[in-house]
């Protein structure tokens, strides 16, 4: 063939800078598009041989990745369907038209179209990100075609010739440009094929070893599939980790095409969304591990590959976010994640009871984030309590109504975030014969208010916000052993050993036999304070306000009204005030060796 010369099409006049500066964001792209392009090539092959319109053995189809450190080449070699010098002038000079779209047109009645990519076009000439010059040498499967060879040095200029090849197929040469030093690395190219062609279904080589997995197990039917087999995978995206919980395998045809696996890990109550551990593909293309908008924000907690030819290659976060085909995807993941869940309750609640300190921090952060989630979840989220039984919220308000009623007729749950620091509080519970729910995550002060958002005369109170007889208020005075006189001494004796702004003093009656005094944090002050992002608000720090309860009725109150002189009552009270602090870990430094030397001095009086 005679040798030409040309420009490129009037639309490319400005493609190149525009490709090396802002086509892909990561120049390490130009191998995931090449090596695709090529796997393109093989399958359309394949396609053709089935419909009997490639006479010559198709053969092992097979991608070869070459390195030339010596030459700076990087060479991208199939032999899939080739391309013909005609073909090379209007696949490749013709940015504006595509090879996919017309293959796809042509073909678009045999079915399975679908199965096609086709990245024929700017998935090409992201080559010029790396490459001074680019060299195609190709030959087309069709009987009596002739081998064809393309250079272009980035600008609109180009040259076809006659080309020396026997085989059928395409070789793209990348001559590499001195800014791009760094892809003439062994490792280098390794990592991006590692990263991006795992699982291309056709075999890539490089370095004279296969280097992806072309079956993956999401491309497969679950019944072809045992449990060793998605374990394994698991291992194979996560080395080094624990084997995962339980998966789901998804497969859809419609509205949308995806398919893919989800597994659980094991979170061990930890609440940290772990980003980059779902992996989005493009039929076996690796595209992202950032799938903030493909996946509801709860689900990236979960592990997996996410496969969807309906998700476009490379767009924007506000394309994402917009795009209808994404949206739909979210939610169908959201409620197969549901049907799973309820799924494995209703067949082995045991098992799931069992898995609950792994699970349970998903559940509540879906049920907080997402409402038709919430929908689902409510009948099998579990409320585990300091007897380590579960509950679902409705089983467990029938379990207390009887004796966890208060005098407004509204059902008060109690709950301990640590049980070791509130023990006293446990105890003075457990004395009135209620139960107590261990609730000591950090998504947990988000879900308390959702529980009582969603349940209508339900109240969560943790165990040390107040009094036991106050948190459920049954409307019982018990009556004090102080006058009012000897009510407002002790409170003026307190108020003097304390002198906190932050410490509230009350008298109050309670039994003898819980503690002379009582530190507490009302419910709602917690709650704001949990709720403010490190203890802190918009409007600067967010103090501590604590009640200090004295309980009236014991035994040490009247010690310090019977103390001769104001120093011994107030040392009586400091020190009774002083367990108190030492009780919640708040007694520290010089406050504590002064407690100690206190209490050596009391023994031996």
């Amino acid at each position: 063939m005679a040798e030409e010369k040309g420009t490129l099409s009037i639309h490319t006049e400005n493609i190149f800078p525009i490709i090396k500066k802002f086509l892909y964001s990561d120049h390490e792209i130009f191998l995931r598009e090449l090596v695709s392009n090529a796997v393109d090539a093989s399958q359309k092959l394949k396609k053709l041989a089935s419909f009997g319109e490639c006479k010559e053995e198709v053969g092992d189809l097979k991608v070869t990745v070459s390195l030339d450190e010596n030459a700076k080449t990087i060479t991208i070699s199939d032999n899939g369907i080739g391309m013909t010098a005609d073909e090379i002038k209007k696949y490749i000079n013709q940015i504006a038209f595509s090879g996919a779209t017309e293959f796809l047109e042509k073909y678009k009645d045999k079915g399975e179209d679908k199965q096609i990519i086709g990245h024929f076009g700017l998935g090409f000439y992201s080559a010029f990100m790396v490459a001074s010059k680019v060299e195609i040498v190709t030959k087309s499967f069709r009987e009596g075609s002739e081998p064809a060879r393309w250079i272009c040095d980035g600008s609109t200029e180009f040259e076809i010739s006659a080309a020396d090849k026997a085989t059928r197929g395409t070789d793209i040469i990348l001559h590499v440009a001195e800014d791009s030093k760094e892809f003439l690395d062994k490792y280098r190219l390794q990592n991006i094929l590692d990263k991006y062609c795992k699982f291309l279904p056709v075999q890539i080589e490089f370095d004279a070893k296969v280097v992806n997995n072309p079956n993956p197990i999401w491309t497969k039917q679950p019944s072809e599939l045992k449990d060793e087999d998605y374990i394994n995978f698991y291992k194979e995206l996560y080395p080094f980790t624990e084997d995962p919980l339980f998966w789901i395998h998804l497969n859809v045809d419609y509205p949308f095409n995806l398919t893919g696996i989800l597994y659980f890990p094991k979170l061990k109550g930890e609440f940290e969304v772990q980003k980059n551990k779902i992996q989005l593909y493009s039929r076996q293309v690796f595209i992202t591990d950032e799938v903030k908008d493909v996946v509801p924000e709860f689900l990236m907690l979960l592990h997996g590959v996410i496969d969807s030819p309906d998700i476009p290659l490379n767009v924007s976060r506000s394309y994402l976010q917009a795009d209808g085909n994404v949206k739909k995807i979210n939610t169908y993941i959201t409620k197969k994640v549901a049907d799973k869940l309820s799924e494995l309750f209703n067949n082995d609640r045991k098992g799931f009871e069992e898995k609950w300190n792994d699970i349970g921090v998903f559940i509540k952060y879906g049920m907080i984030s997402e409402d038709k989630f919430y929908e689902k979840a409510k009948d099998f989220c579990l409320l585990k309590n300091l007897k380590n039984e579960f509950f679902t919220v409705n089983e467990y308000k029938e379990r207390i109504k009887d004796s966890q009623t208060d005098k407004n007729q509204d059902i008060v749950a109690l709950y301990s975030s640590d049980p070791g620091k509130q023990d006293a509080y446990i105890q003075s519970a457990e004395r009135k014969g209620y139960d107590v729910l261990l609730l000591d995550t950090l998504i947990d002060s988000h879900f308390i208010g959702l529980a009582e958002r969603k349940n209508e005369k339900f109240h969560l109170k943790r165990v040390d916000a107040d009094t036991v007889e106050k948190l459920i208020d049954k409307d019982e005075k018990l009556e004090s052993v102080l006058s009012e006189d000897q009510q407002k001494s002790v409170k003026e004796i307190f108020e003097k050993v304390i002198s906190k702004p932050n410490m509230t003093v009350t008298v109050e009656s309670l039994p003898v036999d819980e503690l002379p005094v009582s530190l507490t944090m009302p419910e709602f002050m917690r709650r704001m304070k949990d709720m403010a992002m490190g203890g802190r608000t918009g409007f600067g720090e967010f103090p501590d306000q604590f009640n200090v309860i004295v309980n009236a009725n014991h035994k040490t109150i009247q010690k310090i009204l019977q103390a001769d002189g104001d120093e011994a009552k107030s040392r009586i009270a400091k020190q009774a005030f002083d367990l108190a602090l030492l009780s919640q870990g708040m007694l520290k430094g010089n406050d504590l060796t002064s407690f100690i030397k206190r209490s050596v001095e009391l023994t031996l009086v």
